[in-house]
């Protein structure tokens, strides 16, 4: 628990970004989401198996900040929980990604945002 899994990085023209970013040897595809408009997301692979931690690059009309970690947790709704108690808020509405899990940004004490995410169990 608390791994950071995942990150996002926005970017105005995501083919602009993503050429940038294969430099480092990644793997970008489009995730072909759903219901996103017209919101671009390519799914970032560093590493190979366990090795890495995957990724993203979206477009701002999503989500304007930089860069996002996602922390994995056991209970998401425990983590908002302890998130509020701790000063934080939630920053939207909780969501269900097919085939990966329950998701929601937060925001930490400083106004920073941050994903949790419930994955769901690996089969």
């Amino acid at each position: 628990m608390g791994k950071v899994m995942h990150f996002e990085i926005t970017a105005d023209d995501v083919a602009r970004a993503k050429k940038f970013y294969e430099i480092f040897g990644w793997k970008i595809n489009d995730a072909n989401m759903q219901g996103l408009g017209t919101m671009r997301y390519l799914v970032a692979k560093t590493g190979e198996g366990e090795s890495g931690t995957d990724g993203a690059i979206m477009t701002r009309e999503f989500r304007s900040e930089p860069t996002i970690i996602w922390i994995s947790v056991d209970n998401l709704d425990e983590m908002i929980d302890k998130v509020q108690a701790a000063g934080g808020k939630t920053a939207g509405e909780r969501h269900s990604v097919p085939g990966i899990g329950d998701t929601i940004y937060i925001k930490d004490t400083e106004g920073n945002t941050v994903g949790l995410i419930q994955p769901l169990p690996r089969q």
